[in-house]
């Protein structure tokens, strides 16, 4: 008796699937923009209207940072899919980026400083998981994580101020 053929391997590294899965892994980190954009649309005089720490960004910069993190974010995720496909260290990516898109409405849409901070907090978890996660699937999709983690560990502190500050 003979065994079964092994069923061949997903080569996820070439040909046109992978361009196909880094417009989704754009996409999906578009979408949690998108949330964001939604969240503060008309909300630039609330953040300038807020108490402050003076270590706090113009509102301006956030568009930028935020524009070159998700990329980033994309980026390591589709090297991780390319590697191990859609597993564990995805679904916490996944996770995180629920948490990401659910902060914005929370802090500039209802004013929840309080819950944005909550969030946050779960959301740097989070991002510490996927991170580690990563570094040991594919170092370089870690260390494109490495610029969101420190940047949210930098909103955190902020969303902390803000809130002591404005209750």
């Amino acid at each position: 008796m003979t065994a079964a053929p092994a069923a061949p391997a997903v080569d996820r590294r070439h040909g046109p699937r992978r361009w196909w899965a880094l417009a989704a892994f754009l996409a999906a980190v578009t979408v949690t923009a998108a949330v964001g954009v939604l969240g503060v649309s008309g909300t630039a005089d609330e953040y300038a209207d807020l108490d402050r720490p003076s270590w706090a960004p113009p509102s301006w910069l956030f568009g930028p940072v935020w524009t070159l993190l998700y990329v980033l974010i994309a980026i390591a995720g589709w090297l991780v899919w390319q590697r191990i496909g859609f597993t564990g260290p995805l679904w916490a990516y996944a996770a995180q980026l629920v948490l990401n898109a659910v902060w914005t409405p929370l802090f500039f849409g209802a004013g929840r400083y309080g819950m944005a901070f909550a969030d946050i907090v779960v959301l740097w978890a989070l991002v510490v998981v996927t991170t580690i996660a990563f570094l040991r699937v594919r170092r370089s999709a870690g260390f494109l994580l490495l610029p969101y983690l420190a940047w949210v560990t930098f909103a955190a502190a902020l969303n902390f101020a803000i809130w002591q500050l404005n209750t």
